[in-house]
């Protein structure tokens, strides 16, 4: 990664050294790219050591999700059993929605009904909770 971005800012500051407008605005197009792409890596970086801390958190509370749902036997996910679950942990939330472990779980409750972006939200917003409850 650090090549590619070497390489492109080079390219660009080419670009921009040309002095001709459409060098300039490639060049300056060129340059955004790699840095957006690193702070995008970085903040995904940032998420998985945080819901990394939270689960060792909860297993050593003895507390982290286990997946027990059946599968068929292609390993697919009964999809009675997952919205029968998502419930039960979505009403856990409802009751308590400063719990930052109840958000936790309803991520992986998301997780199992196939729902990955609400899954990936409830992660950030456990995290969130998480660090302003440590103050």
């Amino acid at each position: 990664m650090g090549i590619y971005v070497w390489l492109v800012l080079t390219r660009a500051i080419a670009l921009v050294g040309t002095g001709e407008p459409v060098g300039i605005v490639l060049g300056l197009a060129f340059a955004v790219i790699p840095l957006l792409v690193l702070w995008f890596i970085v903040q995904e970086w940032l998420l998985a050591t945080r819901v990394q801390g939270l689960a060792d958190e909860l297993d050593a509370a003895g507390e982290l999700p286990v997946d027990e749902l059946p599968r068929s036997p292609g390993g697919r996910i009964d999809r009675e059993a997952a919205t029968a679950a998502f419930e039960r942990v979505k009403e856990r939330v409802e009751a308590e929605p400063e719990s930052w472990r109840g958000w936790f779980h309803l991520a992986f409750a998301y997780d199992a009904a196939g729902d990955r972006r609400r899954a990936r939200a409830a992660l950030r917003k456990a995290v969130a909770l998480h660090r302003s409850a440590r103050g």
